[in-house]
């Protein structure tokens, strides 16, 4: 399955790909990098006796499935809030997609959603960072306390606050839309799970900000 272009970011001298479905492909790495899928909110909702359709948290793995076959990728970042909250029926679904990747390292940052005990994940094979500094990248769950004072181990990858960009049209008419948002000490990925919200960030005139569309992304500003 052939799935829509990302489009190529060159960054600190690595070769990036943006996603539409609010990845990035790492080339030199060989990996992909996603933020706050929320693994079990459906579940955690539906426990709750709110009516939610079943078919939300197949569809995130199955997003993430057609990526590892279009991208071969072999590893997978996750930069935290992989699982929402406490176990629920989802989990057994997350058990299965494991399964059917047992070559692909997974990787979790941990976030503070992340709160199912560490044995349930290490025993799937997923390996367990608070943070973890690879290349020039620091992968972080969430955003830097003060964004204009550099981390000591790299740029922060990092996601956390599902970041949106609103843009208005002639007739004021607006849209906010999922973005990746890099600016001079991090990027804040946009949240890959589709039962997430969005927040329109602040961002200043140096920052690179790019919008996540159906089929493609692009660059804002």
């Amino acid at each position: 399955m052939t799935m829509s272009a990302g489009t190529p970011f060159q960054f600190l001298d690595q070769d990036l790909l943006l996603l539409p479905q609010k990845a990035i492909y790492w080339k030199q790495e060989k990996a992909l990098i996603a933020a706050d899928v929320h693994f079990g909110k459906v579940g955690h909702f539906r426990k709750a006796g709110i009516a939610i359709p079943r078919n939300m948290e197949q569809d995130d793995l199955a997003v993430l499935s057609d990526l590892i076959y279009e991208y071969q990728p072999e590893k997978i970042y996750f930069l935290g809030d992989l699982f929402h909250s406490d176990m629920n029926n989802d989990w057994d679904w997350f058990v299965l997609w494991r399964s059917q990747f047992p070559k692909v390292e997974i990787i979790l940052i941990k976030g503070n959603h992340d709160i199912i005990s560490d044995r349930h994940y290490t025993d799937l094979g997923v390996i367990l960072h608070k943070e973890l500094a690879i290349g020039p990248f620091l992968m972080l769950h969430h955003p830097l306390p003060d964004a204009t004072k550099k981390a000591d181990n790299g740029y922060v990858l990092c996601g956390h606050i599902h970041p949106g960009v609103s843009l208005v049209g002639r007739g004021r008419q607006s849209v906010t839309l999922p973005c990746f948002a890099f600016g001079k000490n991090q990027a804040i990925l946009p949240s890959f799970g589709k039962f997430t919200g969005k927040v329109a960030i602040l961002s200043h005139k140096t920052d690179r900000i790019f919008g996540v569309l159906k089929d493609k992304v692009i660059p804002i500003g």
